[in-house]
């Protein structure tokens, strides 16, 4: 039996990741006033980022048009594929996962369909394993398995310097109350259950990354695939140092946030993603 991993543009993996698992992406478009691209395709990480920093829109995101994700499951199914598991980022912050869900209704296939209930390095990590599953023979069912346990073991927290982007994207969910913040508050946020809600506020930028280092030291040993993802942050290397007395740093996952997420989290977010041990 053969499987294949679909994905969307938020997952943040790199390229020689997803070419050398076979992982197929759809991207999701990102807007800059009225310029649109296709994430990845279109518009590249070092581009969105000298984009955003010169214009005076926020960027916005789209979820990718339903036959984006029929073109990806129909041509995989051609080349042989007996199943497909897609994977797609939280379905609480994206009408994403509902589009490859309509792009799948009309092929007669098992295509499997999975709310990660994470986004960047969450969902990820949850692709990757499921890649290289499907590489080692594992089942379709196997591979849905897998993904659902390590969804529900999942945490995503992110320090952010601004709420602007999250704000007018529309994708403050559960965090409203940090809307009152004074302008010096370094806001938390946790994703952990596939929505934005709020974890806390520091007085400093730090101190909220001396926050993050410390939800690491509190869960010791049960903690595993440690993901730290970043808004191209000048301190980034700071939190690198908290995290090394804890963590094996060459074991961690240290990437850049796409557009997918940046749009919404904006310049300058950390993001640290990991699983607990059931």
């Amino acid at each position: 039996m053969t499987v294949r991993i679909v994905t969307d543009s938020a997952c943040d993996l790199s390229n020689d990741e997803v070419s050398s698992l076979g992982i197929d992406v759809v991207p999701l478009s990102i807007r800059f006033g009225e310029q649109q691209f296709l994430d990845r395709d279109e518009l590249s990480v070092e581009d969105f980022y000298s984009r955003m920093a010169a214009s005076d829109d926020l960027p916005q995101t789209a979820a990718p048009a339903p036959g984006a994700f029929e073109a990806t499951f129909r041509r995989r199914l051609d080349e042989g594929a007996d199943s497909i598991v897609c994977i797609n980022l939280s379905a609480g912050l994206s009408a994403t996962l509902q589009s490859a869900e309509t792009g799948a209704r009309d092929l007669n296939a098992d295509i499997r369909l999975i709310d990660s209930r994470s986004i960047t390095g969450g969902l990820g990590t949850m692709v990757l394993a499921a890649a290289r599953a499907a590489n080692d023979g594992a089942s379709a069912d196997e591979i849905v398995a897998l993904v659902e346990d390590l969804s529900a073991r999942t945490h995503v927290y992110g320090a952010i310097d601004t709420l602007e982007n999250l704000k007018k994207g529309g994708r403050i969910g559960n965090a409203q109350a940090l809307l009152g913040s004074v302008l010096s508050i370094k806001p938390l946020i946790d994703i952990s259950t596939g929505v934005v809600e709020e974890a806390g506020r520091q007085r400093t930028r730090k101190k909220s990354l001396g926050w993050l280092r410390d939800k690491v030291a509190e869960h010791g040993s049960a903690l595993s695939n440690l993901s730290v993802m970043h808004a191209q942050a000048d301190d980034i290397n700071v939190l690198l140092e908290m995290l090394a007395p804890l963590v094996d740093l060459a074991d961690t996952r240290v990437g850049v946030i796409g557009p997918v997420v940046a749009s919404h989290g904006g310049p300058g977010v950390v993001g640290m993603c990991f699983t607990l041990e059931s």
